[in-house]
């Protein structure tokens, strides 16, 4: 199981399903798939469901879902409390193959060996304790999710299908490549270097991927393809047939979790009060409000004295009109049953996704659970903002939809509408999909609808936004994926949500994790947004203290403009930074003018993975001072 050196919001992402992690005993583990994260019914007595399903009725439309679920936590059981004690989250061991660091033997293992794996060889026959082999740092995926034990066998041999059963040796012979890896085989003296098992290039042609491990490994020219493996479901083989690669087990390009979000929007602002919300949660109250949803199918009226018959000694201070509201916002919906999800499911754009979000959270909402008040706007920022708002208080529910291998889907998907392959987190057909959930509160800002008008379309703006644009066509086209439009617009926002993130965790002393942007960026016609939002985003939080809404006055909203835009003004590295970075720098070479000593983030703060970020488009170039947007602030 996963120690608690992993926090239960890790189990959403990074170390969500399918993804590997290491254990404190040095042991390779890939996240079992989540048939197995609670009891099946029967299986405890103890166990209590209710208090891990949340709900969020526009999350649930847009993913297909019945509910979400929050990560199980280990409690060890001194407390009064015996429900839901000894909870953990399955792993299993992978890789399979292990050598020895002394006789240098291969050996494959089962996923679901616990007790270490110790060396056969008989070289090691007249030791007290056969010495413990450790696994290899070798495995094979392929851009459909897919990953596997690397085909040692298949690849000394020179075929997909060797009939030689005999010892395999991993050597080293010097040097940190992999050319001075060699697999040996002690049977039929074959042996064959590891080099180039993980080159791979896409044909400029009809943009299909061809790697070394595919085309080269058989000696008769025929190609071996992905087995289709899911060792997080058990699972030795399926439909796939794409070309392998290998990969390092702890590389980048192993695991890329596509982690969706939503900000909780009630269905009536007021409606429902934080109490009964946290009431409706309650495994004494819950368990009868799942019960009477079951039975709304089949034909029962739900009223409000039905559902306070639910709890009734907790429900009775309640008006109708809230219970009624309540109960819609936990199960209404039309929610498609999810037997009848296809592999290729396409989402809403997110113009149409963040829109509702945009439209609430520009207003004064006084709802419990996203409440925001207008502190008015400071003189200085009156030309270049329409609006700024102190959210007081909001829900963000975080869940984990799918995952790739390979390449990042993040770039294809965050453009809007689109297909995407949906990865099994089950083997059964449950509907839900491991969440969790973070309070919080935040500032949100506008830009000036007339002066971004005007600035974005001005051709220098144009010119100096198209050389993101261009490096990134480049990578996508090199990679075979949708392309994507960058406009000024949005690169102007996302360095400004970047450069404010970096001077408010010096003046309100949060850390530069714990803050997060939400960007509301479109120019479609009827759905032009043009906002952002920098709010909390510490996982497992109850909460904060205000420290960052309270930056939202007139008075100290100013004050981290001033010193955001003027110490945006001089990089620390520049001439460099500004000068070299027209060249592009940074992730893909996406940026123009930004670096860690100006505009950076950890991954987590960042939407966009610190990519399409450019000073120059907020606060001018050192040759062209006036072509930002705020290039005449605090002038």
């Amino acid at each position: 199981m996963i120690t608690g050196s992993i926090r239960r919001a890790q189990l959403v992402s990074p170390f969500g399903v399918g993804a590997m992690s290491v254990l404190v005993d040095g042991t390779s583990v890939i996240t079992a798939g989540l048939d197995h994260w609670y009891p099946k019914p029967g299986e405890d007595a103890d166990f209590s469901l209710d208090e891990f399903v949340v709900h969020d009725w526009r999350l649930e439309e847009r993913l297909m879902v019945g509910s979400f679920r929050l990560p199980p936590d280990y409690r060890a059981g001194h407390s009064d409390d015996d429900r839901n004690r000894g909870l953990h989250v399955p792993v299993l061991r992978f890789p399979r193959w292990h050598f020895c660091i002394y006789c240098k033997r291969l050996r494959l293992e089962p996923l679901t060996m616990r007790q270490p794996v110790l060396c056969p060889d008989d070289k090691h026959k007249d030791a007290k304790r056969p010495p413990r082999m450790s696994q290899v740092p070798f495995v094979v995926i392929c851009s459909h999710g897919h990953i596997d034990d690397f085909p040692f066998r298949e690849w000394v041999h020179r075929t997909s299908t060797p009939t030689c059963q005999g010892v395999l040796r991993l050597t080293s012979r010097g040097g940190g490549s992999l050319e001075g890896q060699v697999v040996i085989c002690d049977a039929c003296h074959m042996e064959r270097s590891l080099q180039g098992v993980m080159d791979a290039r896409i044909d400029a042609k009809d943009r299909s991927e061809h790697t070394t491990l595919t085309d080269r490994l058989s000696s008769d020219g025929s190609p071996f393809f992905c087995s289709g493996a899911r060792p997080w479901l058990q699972e030795e083989g399926g439909p796939c047939g794409e070309p392998l690669r290998g990969a390092l087990r702890a590389a980048g390009n192993v695991y890329f979790p596509t982690v969706e979000s939503s900000i909780y929007l009630p269905r009536k602002i007021g409606a429902v009060s934080e109490e009964l919300h946290d009431l409706f949660r309650q495994a004494n109250v819950s368990t009868g409000l799942t019960m009477l949803h079951a039975l709304e199918e089949s034909g029962v009226v739900v009223s409000a004295d039905v559902i306070r018959n639910a709890n009734r000694e907790l429900l009775r201070p309640f008006g109708d009109h809230e219970l009624l509201d309540a109960y819609a916002d936990r199960f209404g919906g039309d929610v498609p049953p999810t037997s009848s999800h296809m592999d290729m499911e396409t989402l809403t754009a997110n113009e149409e996704w963040r829109l509702p979000e945009f439209e609430l959270l520009r207003e004064t909402p006084t709802d419990e659970l996203l409440c925001a008040i207008d502190p008015g706007l400071p003189m200085p920022l009156a030309n270049h903002l329409d609006r700024a708002r102190q959210v007081t208080g909001l829900r963000e529910t975080r869940t984990l939809r799918g995952f790739t291998r390979v390449r990042d889907s993040s770039l294809r998907l965050s453009e809007g509408k689109g297909l995407l392959r949906r990865r099994p987190f089950h083997s059964s057909k449950d509907d839900w999909l491991p969440a969790y959930v973070v309070k919080g509160e935040g500032i949100y800002l506008e830009l000036s609808t007339s002066r971004l008008t005007a600035w974005e379309t001005r051709a220098d703006v144009i010119q100096r936004a198209a050389l993101v644009n261009d490096r990134y066509r480049t990578v996508v086209s090199a990679r075979g994926m949708p392309q994507r439009q960058i406009t000024p617009r949005f690169v102007l926002l996302h360095t400004l949500a970047h450069l404010l993130i970096n001077q408010l965790v010096f003046t309100c002393g949060y850390s530069s994790a714990s803050l997060r942007e939400r960007l509301y960026v479109s120019s479609v016609h009827g759905k032009e947004m043009a906002g952002l939002l920098i709010y909390t985003a510490a996982g497992d939080s109850e909460g904060t203290l205000g420290g960052l809404v309270r930056m939202a006055t007139q008075e100290r909203l100013s004050n981290v403009f001033d010193s955001a835009i003027n110490a945006a003004r001089w990089c620390s590295t520049d001439p460099v930074c500004m000068d070299a970075g027209e060249k592009g720098q940074g992730p893909d070479s996406c940026n123009l003018a930004a670096c860690h000593g100006c505009a950076l983030l950890p991954e987590t703060a960042c939407e966009e993975f610190n990519r399409f970020l450019d000073r120059g488009l907020v606060i001018g170039t050192f040759d062209r001072p006036g072509l930002g947007y705020f290039s005449d602030y605090g002038v």
